[in-house]
């Protein structure tokens, strides 16, 4: 009876017990570009696809590793934009799919030889059909580690994050930037980038048409 009480204990462990919890930065530039040049010398072709997909469609960890190989392509080519269904609010986000994540993505599924139906990223443990979200989360501490920053302060919502924080950045636009990441709130984007609500507001102001 011990036994069986300890291993329920071990089995029910928070994944995230120990952990450093909070909002995770976003990469910059240089950062994006460092990782991604030492996936590519490294030749790790499923990750190279991984991250380059993560930053472009800024998807929630558990909606990227469930895409199909069909949610990316249209018959021999990987789209340019692509529809995806949030599984947290159950509605439709729209994104790009820059050139070279088009050519990381080919190159990986031509390498793995996957059909459309198929998993992108499938799990290499014969449980499960797909990469895991934990897992996921270990190969985003990988990425950052191999550059020199500090896991704790980087996870996988640093991937969604990212492309978000440079666009919004570049044109202090709320409004395109609670489209890209699909929030149903303004209030969603505004926590997510981590500016001050009243800033916030008079940026949406001055951006409505």
């Amino acid at each position: 009876m011990n036994q069986l009480i300890s291993d329920e204990n071990v089995r029910h462990i928070p994944w995230n017990k120990g952990k450093l919890i909070g909002q995770k930065f976003p990469l910059k530039l240089k950062e994006i570009w460092a990782i991604r040049i030492r996936l590519q010398l490294a030749n790790r072709m499923r990750e190279l696809a991984l991250f380059n997909l993560a930053i472009d469609s800024k998807l929630r960890a558990c909606d990227l590793v469930q895409l199909r190989v069909c949610d990316v392509t249209q018959g021999n080519r990987v789209s340019a934009r692509t529809i995806v269904m949030q599984q947290k609010t159950h509605r439709p986000v729209q994104f790009e799919i820059t050139e070279q994540t088009r050519d990381s993505v080919w190159a990986w599924i031509s390498q793995a030889k996957l059909q459309s139906d198929e998993y992108l990223f499938p799990s290499r443990i014969h449980d499960s059909p797909h990469l895991s979200t934990r897992q996921y989360a270990r190969i985003v501490d990988s990425w950052v580690k191999s550059i020199g920053l500090d896991p704790g302060a980087y996870g996988t919502h640093t991937m969604r994050r990212t492309k978000a924080t440079l666009v919004y950045r570049r044109t202090k636009n709320l409004r395109a930037v609670q489209l890209l990441l699909g929030h149903t709130k303004l209030e969603s984007t505004v926590r997510y980038l981590g500016i001050e609500v009243d800033d916030a507001l008079d940026i949406s102001e001055q951006t409505e048409v």
